[in-house]
């Protein structure tokens, strides 16, 4: 069992019993967590459906501890941190094409046509390519409904030039290299052009 040091603590009453708040209790955790880890809980408390607190409250808390041993690591997760997230593996997706030397996406973003109208809202969007990263998870498989909706949708974002790539959890290890570097070429094929700190990123990939 691992222990971690508490300097700070801002506490809060739940049911009657002292705890601490959302955004203490995570920097507290950074001491438990690797930088991925953090990240990944950063994400989640900010989810897009009741999200337990915002981007905001989280930089309030780190920088109302400067002196502690983690700060850097906090500070460093927040700057890769996203708010709207729908999953952990859709954080993880996002992390991996960053650590592939790929563009950042914008989180569960608005797309729409060229006449304004409301197309989805995509897992991870590069707008200036049209690229959408989509991850699929059971639900998308099994719910005969989530199915019908998802079909309808693919055929819409075609229909307005985008190109849509689906990941699931079988695109893991060499698979999720391979659908990484699908991604990569689809971008490039688009319009794309890696800024010299992506094609460092990906010299030190290979």
């Amino acid at each position: 069992m691992r222990g971690h040091e508490l300097t700070t603590a801002r506490i809060q009453a739940v049911e009657g019993l002292p705890v601490s708040t959302p955004a203490a209790a995570w920097c507290q955790a950074a001491s438990l967590l690797s930088d991925r880890e953090l990240i990944v809980a950063a994400d989640a408390l900010m989810r897009r459906h009741n999200p337990v607190l915002g981007l905001d409250d989280l930089l309030d808390e780190v920088a109302a501890r400067p002196g502690t041993r983690e700060v850097r690591r906090l500070r460093r997760a927040l700057q890769s941190a996203a708010p709207r997230t729908d999953s952990v593996a859709e954080t993880l997706l996002r992390l991996d094409a960053r650590d592939a030397g790929l563009p950042p996406f914008e989180v569960n973003a608005e797309i729409r046509d060229a006449y304004g109208r409301f197309l989805a809202y995509g897992d991870l969007v590069h707008a200036p390519t049209k690229v959408l990263l989509e991850y699929d998870g059971q639900q998308h498989r099994l719910d005969d409904r989530q199915y019908s909706r998802d079909v309808e949708r693919l055929d819409d974002l075609a229909a307005a030039g985008w190109r849509v790539i689906r990941v699931n959890r079988s695109h893991r290890g060499t698979a999720r290299r391979w659908i990484l570097e699908r991604v990569r070429t689809t971008l490039l094929e688009r319009g794309w052009h890696p800024e010299p700190s992506q094609m460092v990123a990906e010299r030190g990939r290979k």
